[in-house]
């Protein structure tokens, strides 16, 4: 059963002519999981008049977070619409469970969201919405935890993602590394045993983390952006994936610069990063 729920949002020009994106709330049913998840739907000004379709850009949430959070939670009103208009572009921001990484746990039949992102997930935003449903019109991004997913996904599914990016990103899920109260750190340490049982965190990394999908990325030729605040608590896990990834000489932009773990941050991020898609959409041919 899908459910959608449509607010139109208002962004107001010169000589007061609105011009609208919408955002949609949908439900879709996992079959892989047996239950429902939501996700929200930007599309840009033009889409409920037109025929036209569009490039997709996927935004995913952190830890312990909401599908709604790039909605509610950033410092500047309005961007996700703001953006689309901009770019022309259909925002998906789906919802996962609390620390699952977007990952399949080998343990748990209630953690499978590689399979529900890949497998039913893009199906259904391809079945009901015009995108334009191919490699080169499709990217992936997100903040924290969501940065581990986009560039999971991507790595492991390249004919799927043209481009992808990570803000403040959890690029290794190696406890040890983060800048964090040791309770914290023990907490999400047995969180993690609990869906993937006993594993080496020590190189040769596990394919669970995206340090451990550096040579898949040398390979399949996905455009990649990673930045990170100076002040943030992944910043170890940031540099460390930026020295392997120039190690085994994969292309990808990478960027330090002031900030945290903050919304403030990553309010200011996702311009950059849509800039970033925006030319590789350019250079794929993607009107």
């Amino acid at each position: 059963m899908i459910k959608r729920i449509s607010v139109a949002v208002g962004i107001w020009l010169l000589f007061q002519i609105p011009i609208f994106a919408q955002v949609d709330t949908i439900e879709v049913f996992s079959k892989a999981m047996n239950k429902t998840l939501k996700a929200a739907v930007v599309t840009p000004e033009g889409y409920s008049r037109g025929n036209n379709s569009y490039p997709t850009v996927y935004l995913l949430h952190g830890g312990s977070g909401s599908f709604s959070d790039w909605h509610k939670k950033t410092t500047q009103p309005d961007l996700l619409p703001n953006l689309a208009n901009q770019y022309g572009v259909i925002f998906v921001t789906p919802g996962v469970g609390p620390s699952s990484y977007y990952y399949d746990s080998p343990l748990l039949d209630s953690v499978r969201y590689e399979t529900y992102f890949i497998q039913e997930l893009i199906p259904f935003i391809d079945k009901n919405f015009r995108t334009i449903n191919d490699r080169n019109s499709r990217a992936i991004t997100g903040l924290s935890m969501g940065g581990h997913g986009s560039l999971m996904l991507s790595a492991k599914h390249p004919e799927l993602f043209i481009a992808a990016g990570s803000m403040s990103g959890l690029m290794n899920i190696d406890t040890r590394m983060w800048k964090v109260p040791e309770d914290f750190r023990k907490l999400r340490y047995e969180s993690q045993k609990a869906m993937l049982g006993e594993i080496t965190y020590d190189s040769p990394f596990t394919d669970y983390t995206v340090v451990g999908l550096v040579d898949r990325m040398k390979q399949n030729g996905i455009s990649l952006i990673i930045d990170c605040g100076v002040d943030d608590f992944l910043i170890e896990t940031n540099r460390q994936i930026h020295q392997l990834l120039l190690q085994n000489q994969t292309p990808h932009e990478y960027t330090e610069r002031p900030g945290a773990h903050t919304w403030q941050y990553w309010t200011e991020a996702l311009p950059f990063h849509m800039l970033f898609i925006n030319s590789v959409f350019a250079k794929a041919n993607v009107d």
